[in-house]
């Protein structure tokens, strides 16, 4: 196969991941303020029952973001993007989405939630005065994992924020929220 014509194929490949993921955005960008409290409750619930560990440092959190729902995609190129709510105790107290792009070896798409628990005023803070905060910067952000897991627990939980993922479905290798920018939205 000629040099041109494998690029054009790659580039056509890469037209339609990023037209794909861009439709796929765009529904989760519809959603009120009314389905994101709804659907953060719900995420929430959903993680405390599958993961004992998460309720109890929830229970301890000063801040909660909650984002029920990432749509992730790539064909070399990809990017994920969800919208979900920042819970200060029990009620919503403003509304962020999440966006990530990458690129490199990747194919496929998938949808997962994750919720970040802020263990304390400096994370909140940072959160409440940045222009949009990306993961890796700033707070030290724990990702638990199920060995994490295990040794966690609100005497040991001595990190800015902690960071699970959950409900993933689809077909891609590797999943990371390293590099996600949280930014402030208007609901």
């Amino acid at each position: 196969m000629s040099n041109i014509r494998r690029n054009f194929l790659n580039l056509l490949l890469v037209t339609a991941a990023t037209l794909s993921l861009g439709a796929l955005g765009s529904r989760a960008n519809a959603a009120t303020a009314e389905d994101l409290d709804k659907d953060s409750a719900q995420a929430l619930q959903t993680l405390y029952k599958s993961n004992p560990t998460a309720e109890t440092i929830g229970k301890k959190a000063r801040a909660i973001l909650v984002f029920p729902k990432i749509i992730k995609a790539g064909l070399v190129f990809g990017g994920a993007y969800g919208e979900g709510v920042l819970m200060k105790g029990t009620h919503v107290a403003d509304y962020y989405n999440s966006v990530s792009a990458s690129w490199g070896l990747q194919a496929g798409a998938e949808s997962f939630g994750y919720v970040v628990f802020l263990m304390n005023d400096k994370a909140v803070n940072y959160l409440d005065k940045s222009k949009g905060w990306e993961i890796g910067v700033g707070p030290t952000v724990v990702v638990v994992n199920e060995g994490v897991a295990k040794n966690l627990s609100t005497t040991t939980a001595k990190d800015d924020a902690y960071a699970f993922i959950f409900d993933q479905q689809g077909l891609m290798a590797s999943l990371s929220i390293e590099g996600t920018k949280i930014s402030r939205i208007r609901r």
